[in-house]
């Protein structure tokens, strides 16, 4: 398994932890990662995932709801809203990751951690979203 792709399956579990437990320490999240890390480059990515989630928490919950039509934020699965948080913060402000590998990923993650009908889920939303941030047109 691809590093990056390691990274982001870590950090969607530290995400995943926070939603749940909203207590959740710094330290606690760092403990986390750096015991499921084993390279540290692995490490950094996922921490800079998790901390510009949470920094951007608000940013990124109001672009997922613009689109998610019909969808309470709030009522989606959870796996399914950390997953489009994780993929939400990359299409807006990683630079350097191309947004069909994040979209990619996404999808990939919700596959294997979520329901059968998460991937299409995710996709969509993820899809309509880096439409807007291209200045893409729905048709």
């Amino acid at each position: 398994m691809r590093k990056r792709t390691r990274a982001r399956e870590l950090a969607l579990q530290a995400l995943y932890q926070i939603d749940l437990r909203k207590d959740l320490a710094d330290t606690e999240i760092d403990q986390f990662l750096e015991k499921e890390s084993d390279d540290t480059g692995m490490f950094n990515f996922a921490r800079d995932l998790v901390v510009g989630c949470r920094a951007r928490l608000d940013e990124i919950d109001a672009s997922i709801k613009e689109v998610a039509e019909n969808w309470d934020i709030h009522r989606m699965a959870v796996l399914d809203r950390n997953i489009l948080r994780l993929a939400v913060y990359e299409l807006k402000y990683l630079e350097d990751v191309p947004p069909k590998v994040t979209i990619n990923e996404g999808v990939e993650l919700g596959k294997r951690f979520s329901t059968a009908s998460s991937g299409a889920f995710i996709n969509g939303i993820l899809d309509r979203i880096k439409r807007e941030l291209s200045g893409e047109s729905d048709s």
